[in-house]
């Protein structure tokens, strides 16, 4: 066992320490702070200092009922704020050092628990016990309302809460609630704007430090969760997870209102709003003042503004197509590759885009989960309830910041801002020619193929 354990063990055996000094202890000052955990312990033992075990009145002489009451108070104020051992790269505060040790590895990034079945390493022991589950299969934790299953009780509470609706976190700026403290403290970024985690490769920024760790994967190429079945392999475990339902045809989610079924909870989620008509993003501080677009996170709101200013930041290493987002360039990079490894079960149909295999899914089904309120509309797609919705209200938010034209559908605003730009990204194969439109192209073609 390395020094650092036996210093975790040691703080949690050894309380808190109540002195004058509240001296800041930095991580790597080990051996000084643990003489001063063992001289805190010694006062302990000589009675200096009131203990648990020495408060009960029959054992220890003190007089019992009000007097022991008051010293218990009295400890519990003291534990509670004297945080005596500060971390100097974040000024975060604890009362035992074997807590900052676990803190300051999320500075270091130290994890020294390891698997012994996979490569797989968590900084903190009790991650470890609920990874290991994952290979004995076990999931001893199940819901009484349903047939959910899990490894951890952590995320029986959660899903509980999905039954229940209760969420104990409430913001105090706005109507937002959440399950966890851990989801209400990323949403007060979105009011601070704070964003402590950043990318030493690009300067990207995260109000979260899960997020720069998946912003990471981008730069290194790692894709640490493999599909058991077939050479698959994912930056992030619910893309794992999504991809694993096309193996089994699971589809554990389902809808209690209309039977629909999904393989995603994020999709049910979306479903279910058809239902409830709620409308969950109503914190909205950040706004665009050329056309009142108006976002929850500071990001979108820089994506958004692309739509006016035109910029691509994002470019192709091998033609000369750009692109606003990087999903979009991700996408066009899979028509060089040729990859299309999104496939229908019931057709031949492939994609690269696993949206699009959603979408053609519905074809089949005859699914049109988007109802409009006004009328008896329905689709199957967000974006064509969108321009339907428009037709009822008039309005045309998207607007090109040359010359004033506005338009209800912001694919007619990007083929519209290549009359300033010149931009031609549709290419003949066959000769020079391009054109700002793929109809364009595939008239053009027809050409060539005597059609």
């Amino acid at each position: 066992m390395n020094q650092h354990h036996k210093l975790e063990e040691m703080g949690e055996r050894s309380g808190e320490v109540t002195t004058d000094d509240r001296p800041v202890v930095h991580p790597e000052d080990e051996t000084s702070s643990s003489e001063k955990l063992d001289t805190g312990r010694q006062q302990n033992k000589e009675g200096d200092i009131p203990c648990e075990e020495t408060s009960d009145g029959a054992e220890s002489g003190h007089p019992p009922a009000q007097g022991r009451t008051e010293r218990k108070d009295r400890l519990a104020v003291k534990r509670t704020v004297d945080k005596r051992f500060a971390c100097t790269e974040c000024g975060y505060r604890a009362a035992k050092k074997s807590v900052l040790i676990k803190h300051t590895r999320k500075h270091t990034g130290e994890k020294p628990y390891k698997c012994d079945q996979c490569d797989y390493s968590a900084a903190q022991k009790v991650h470890l016990d609920r990874h290991v589950t994952k290979h004995k299969g076990e999931k001893p934790f199940m819901c009484g309302e349903c047939e959910y299953r899990t490894t951890d009780r952590l995320s029986l509470s959660e899903h509980m809460s999905r039954h229940t609706g209760e969420k104990p976190c409430k913001c105090e700026q706005c109507d937002y609630s959440a399950i966890r403290k851990v989801y209400l403290g990323r949403h007060m970024t979105k009011h601070t704007g704070e964003k402590p985690y950043m990318c030493g490769e690009c300067g990207y920024r995260a109000a979260a430090r899960s997020s720069l760790s998946k912003h990471l994967r981008r730069h290194t190429g790692v894709k640490p969760y493999k599909c058991d079945q077939c050479d698959y392999s994912a930056g992030h475990k619910g893309n794992l997870s999504r991809h694993m339902a096309k193996h089994t045809g699971e589809k554990p989610y389902m809808c209690g209102e209309c039977g629909y079924r999904t393989a995603d909870r994020s999709n049910l989620s979306l479903h279910m709003r058809t239902h409830t008509g709620v409308k969950p993003y109503k914190c909205k501080p950040f706004m665009c003042d050329e056309c009142g677009f108006r976002t929850a996170d500071r990001s979108y709101l820089t994506r958004h503004m692309r739509r006016h200013t035109g910029e691509k930041p994002y470019k192709c290493d091998q033609c000369d197509y750009s692109a606003a987002h990087k999903p979009s360039l991700d996408l066009h990079l899979t028509k060089h590759a040729g990859e299309k490894p999104f496939v229908c079960g019931q057709c031949e149909y492939r994609t690269a885009n696993r949206s699009h295999i959603s979408e053609h899914m519905r074809r089949h089904s005859g699914e049109k989960p988007y109802k409009c309120d006004q009328c008896d509309y329905s689709a199957s797609h967000k974006g064509n309830l969108d321009k339907h919705m428009a037709k009822h209200t008039g309005e045309k938010p998207f607007m090109c910041g040359e010359c004033g034209y506005r338009t209800a559908d912001r694919s007619h605003l990007t083929v519209h801002m290549r009359k300033h730009t010149g931009e031609k990204p549709y290419k003949c194969d066959q000769c020079d020619y391009s054109a700002a439109q793929k109809c364009n192209l595939d008239q053009h073609v027809a050409k060539h193929n005597g059609e």
